[in-house]
């Protein structure tokens, strides 16, 4: 049978989960599109203003508060859109609400835990990582960014489950506007460093209270009236609940030091002009993966609820039709980073920052594996496996871990950028192929004849 460009699009076309969520997305990515021009003026804005020194201390001063808050995250968003949203798909509104109280109140408890440790511990992080002692008061008021996020995760998965992305969207731009206008104000005043960092940090402090007040706005029609008063005694599975949380807070733990920590790491091995180099890499690939990182947002819900109602096919279908836009998206940066990316280097601020580039190219397999099987990780919580993705990742993180102190200090941090790519190529590659191994198991499973 042929299969012609026009009946594939026109079978997508018909798809109602994937129009669910390509609607969904589009509200994210419209609103995304203009925050990654946004977010790549305040790239070059602060690259410019600072040099690749201070860019790299004060990616170092933020990548410290945010690996704190990894820290002691239980990743709260993932547990309420698996288990609220598997309650809800099933109509049970009462045990949903009943989930999503006890989400809320242990990730604002967490979220305080957080922000004392890393007040506690800002000076040994400023002298022992940054090597900067002077930045102990930039770490700590960066800090305050975790209050600010005091239930963020809980909020926006509140916000996923009702459908309200176009909330965030709106969201997301203004925060962005807001940096971008405070980073154009310190071109015309100088600004350094502090100025810099509390631009970014006004930014963090509206997207978090923001979520949180749309969620507050939006949960009563989710769960109905009254939900606040749900008992907790509702909750007739918390051990798996806690099993799960406590899961998904040792796996992104684990990521965190394995891959979310890379700055701190290439700052303490190497230099905070290599960190810096390192910080615009990082940077300018992630921005090129903005856009699916939206996807995810908005297709873990709908994974969630074709696994919870054993819709199998309808699962395998969205994964595939998902990661082929996620492969179109990066096939185009691909290009654009392959004929404008030499020419852009040379002539920015003098070639300061050209030793960037080539580690952009080492990253760029990485990131296209890790983007175009995005759903790697959220496949397996939705089918119960939260566990196999932290032991792949553990592994493999100890392996990168050991040739990082091996390598990385007398070889630069284009072997850090090779490390990572590689770990994201072997780790997801292997996730996926579990994950998809596992569909075939639970659809072998629950097909089986039920006996009278």
């Amino acid at each position: 049978m042929k299969i012609s460009p026009s009946s594939i699009w026109k079978r997508w076309k018909n798809d109602e989960i994937l129009g669910g969520v390509m609607k969904n997305t589009g509200y994210l990515f419209s609103s995304n599109t203009v925050t990654l021009g946004l977010n790549t003026v305040q790239t070059l804005i602060s690259t410019f203003l600072l040099g690749p020194t201070s860019y790299g201390i004060l990616g170092m001063v933020t990548a410290y508060a945010s690996s704190v808050n990894r820290l002691f995250s239980f990743r709260m968003g993932e547990m309420v859109i698996k288990n609220a949203g598997g309650q809800l798909a099933l109509g049970r509104k009462d045990k949903a609400a009943a989930i999503i109280k006890a989400a809320g109140l242990t990730e604002a408890a967490t979220s305080v835990a957080a922000f004392l440790i890393l007040a506690l511990t800002a000076g040994w992080a400023a002298a022992t990582i940054l090597k900067v002692p002077t930045a102990t008061p930039w770490i700590i008021i960066f800090g305050t960014s975790l209050l600010a996020d005091i239930i963020y995760e809980t909020s926006s998965a509140v916000l996923q489950l009702g459908n309200h992305f176009k909330y965030q969207a709106v969201l997301n731009l203004a925060q962005s506007i807001l940096v971008t206008v405070l980073l154009a104000v310190a071109i015309i005043f100088h600004g350094e460093i502090y100025f810099v960092l509390l631009s970014y940090l006004l930014g963090k402090v509206v997207l978090g209270l923001g979520t949180t007040f749309l969620a507050i706005r939006w949960i009563g029609p989710l769960l109905g009236d009254g939900w606040w008063k749900t008992p907790f005694s509702l909750i007739d599975n918390r051990k798996e609940l806690s099993h799960f949380a406590f899961s998904t807070n040792l796996s992104g733990s684990i990521n965190m030091i394995i891959r979310d920590s890379e700055i701190l790491w290439v700052g303490f091995f190497l230099s905070p002009t290599a960190a810096g180099y390192y910080k615009l890499a990082l940077a300018l690939m992630n921005l090129t993966a903005l856009p699916i990182s939206q996807i995810i947002n908005t297709t873990f819900p709908q994974i969630s609820k074709s696994a919870a109602r054993h819709e199998w096919s309808v699962l395998k279908r969205l994964l595939r039709r998902t990661s082929a836009i996620a492969a179109g998206w990066i096939a185009f940066c691909t290009v654009g980073m392959l004929l404008f990316g030499p020419l852009f280097f040379w002539f920015y601020k003098g070639g300061a920052f050209l030793p960037t580039l080539p580690g952009m190219f080492i990253l760029l397999p990485g990131f296209a594996i890790q983007g175009i099987f995005f759903w790697n990780r959220p496949l397996l919580l939705s089918l119960g496996k939260p566990n196999i993705p932290l032991l792949v990742n553990a592994s493999l993180g100890a392996v990168k871990i050991g040739l990082m102190f091996l390598l990385v200090p007398n070889n630069g941090y284009l072997v850090q950028a090779a490390l990572l790519s590689g770990y994201f190529i072997i780790s997801v590659l292997i996730i996926v192929w579990r994950g998809l191994k596992e569909i075939r198991l639970q659809q072998a499973q629950f097909s089986l004849p039920v006996e009278a």
